[in-house]
C-alpha cells in the first residue's frame, strides 16, 4: 500500500509530520572507549577502533557489536561502523542506543551530522558530548529506520563485496605470478612446471640468481618509458578552476587501482606545468614515503596526470602492466632502500630507471597475458562500479535522512 504523508516546510526541507522532533542526548549516549596501548595488545579477532578507524586488533574486546565509534580527540567527529565486537580506545566514544532504536540507522544519520566540524577545543581537537546532545533533529519511526537503513546498507555491502573480489583476484594474481617469475615453475611446452621438470637454468649476475635459459635481465630505463609529474600553480585559478582532467598525488596510491583522482586540472594547467598524462593501467610509484607506513604500489584505472611525487611505469607491446607491477612489488624492498631523509624519505627517478627487471621470453610472457588481463580489467570494472554506487549512496544519504524522498517500508521490512 503506498505511503499516505503529510510533510512539514523547515529549513531542510520538507519533512514527514509524523516524524518527530527529538533531542540527540534523549536517544543515544556517547560513551568514553578505554586506552590499549599497543604494548599491552595481544592480536587477535576484536578491531581496536582510534578516531580515524581501525588500528589494529586484540583478542578481547570492550563492547558488543554491532557498534558506531566516533573520533573524540584528533580526527574529531569520525563516524565508523562495526558489525563485530570491537575495543574503542579513549580517543573515541562508542554509541548506546537510549531509546527503540536502529543501530545501522544511527550509524548513517549520524554521518549526516557534520560532527567533524564539532570541534571544542583550540590547542587538541575534540568534541563534546554535550554540545552534540544539544542538536534537535526529526527522526523517524523504528520501521522507517530499518527501511533507511536496508537501502544504504545494500549499496555497502554491495562496495565490499567488489572489494573483497578484486582483493582475491589481486592475490590471485601474486600467487601466478610468483610461481611463474620467481619459483619459475612456469608450464613449459608440455604444460609441466618447468623447474621441477629439468629446465635449464643459466646463472644471472644482475639479479644473483639463476634464471631459465633464452630469459634476461635488464634496466627499468632501458626497457620501459618512466614518467614523472608535476603540479601546476596551485595559486592560478586558471590552472585549477572548472578543471576537467583528473590529477592525482602520491597518497591516490593507496589505492589499488586508482579511479578516483585527487582533483582535477584545466588544459592550460596541463600545458604550463610540468605534469603529464599518465595512460590508463600505469604503475605508478610513489617517491615519498614514511618510515612507519606500508609502501603501497597500484596502476591507473583511469587516464590522469600526477603531481611531482608520482612516477608512473608505462607498460609496452612485449612487457605489460600487469608484470611490472608484481614486479615492481618483488623489488619494493630493493628500490626503497636507497630513500633519504628523515621521517619523510625520498627516493629519485634515477633509482627507478636503474633498477633490474626481469624480462621472459616472449612465448611465456603471451600466456602470462592471456591470463592477467581479464584478471586486471575485471578489477578495474569492479572499482568503477563501485565509484557508481557509492555516488548513489552518497546521494541518496541526505535525501532519505531529512524525508524529501521516502522508503517504501512494507515492500523493504518484508523481504
Amino acid at each position: 500500500m503506498k505511503q499516505k504523508t503529510k510533510f512539514k516546510q523547515t529549513e531542510i526541507g520538507m519533512i514527514p509530520e509524523e516524524w518527530e522532533e527529538r533531542r540527540l542526548g534523549d536517544e543515544i549516549e556517547l560513551c568514553y572507549g578505554k586506552g590499549l596501548p599497543e604494548s599491552k595488545r595481544v592480536y587477535g579477532e576484536f578491531p581496536v577502533f582510534g578516531s580515524n578507524g581501525i588500528i589494529g586488533f586484540h583478542n578481547d574486546f570492550l563492547v558488543e557489536g554491532p557498534g558506531i565509534i566516533i573520533g573524540r580527540k584528533g580526527s574529531v567527529g569520525e563516524v565508523t561502523f562495526s558489525k563485530n565486537n570491537f575495543w574503542p580506545i579513549d580517543t573515541t566514544y562508542f554509541v548506546k542506543l537510549k531509546s527503540k532504536g536502529y543501530i545501522k540507522f544511527w550509524y548513517y544519520f549520524l554521518l549526516t551530522l557534520n560532527l567533524n566540524k564539532m570541534n571544542a577545543h583550540s590547542a587538541v581537537p575534540g568534541l563534546n558530548r554535550e554540545q552534540v546532545y544539544e542538536i534537535l533533529k526529526k527522526i523517524p519511526p523504528l520501521s522507517e529506520q530499518r527501511a533507511i537503513a536496508k537501502i544504504l546498507s545494500d549499496l555497502d555491502a554491495k562496495i565490499e563485496l567488489n572489494q573483497q573480489m578484486n582483493r582475491t583476484l589481486e592475490a590471485i594474481g601474486q600467487a601466478i605470478f610468483k610461481h611463474w617469475f620467481v619459483d619459475f615453475e612456469f608450464p613449459n611446452e608440455e604444460g609441466k612446471p618447468y623447474k621441477s621438470s629439468g629446465g635449464e637454468m643459466v646463472y644471472n649476475e644482475e639479479l644473483g640468481k639463476e634464471i631459465p635459459k633464452g630469459w634476461r635481465v635488464g634496466k627499468i630505463g632501458e626497457n620501459l618509458k618512466t614518467i614523472l609529474g608535476g603540479t601546476p600553480d596551485t595559486t592560478n585559478k586558471l590552472y585549477w578552476e572548472n578543471g576537467t582532467i583528473p590529477w592525482i598525488n602520491s597518497g591516490a596510491i593507496n589505492e589499488f587501482p586508482i579511479v578516483n583522482p585527487s582533483g582535477y586540472i584545466t588544459e592550460e594547467g596541463l600545458k604550463n606545468s610540468a605534469t603529464k598524462l599518465i595512460p590508463k593501467k600505469t604503475v605508478v610509484l610513489p617517491f615519498v614515503i614514511s618510515l612507519d607506513k606500508e609502501i603501497k604500489i597500484s596502476i591507473t584505472g583511469i587516464n590522469t596526470c600526477g603531481n611531482q611525487s608520482v612516477l608512473g611505469i608505462i607498460e609496452n607491446e612485449k612487457i605489460p602492466s600487469e608484470f611490472i607491477y608484481y614486479w615492481i612489488e618483488y623489488m619494493k624492498e630493493d628500490i626503497y632502500c636507497w630513500a633519504t631523509g628523515g621521517a619523510q624519505q625520498h627516493i629519485n627517478k634515477n633509482v627507478v630507471e636503474r633498477t633490474n627487471i626481469l624480462i621472459p621470453d616472449d612465448f611465456i610472457l603471451k600466456k602470462y597475458k592471456q591470463i592477467m588481463v581479464p584478471i586486471f580489467n575485471k578489477i578495474i570494472i569492479n572499482s568503477h562500479y563501485s565509484c557508481v554506487l557509492a555516488a548513489i549512496r552518497d546521494f541518496l544519504l541526505p535525501k532519505l535522512m531529512s524525508g524529501k524522498i521516502r522508503v517504501p517500508v512494507e515492500a523493504i521490512n518484508n523481504r
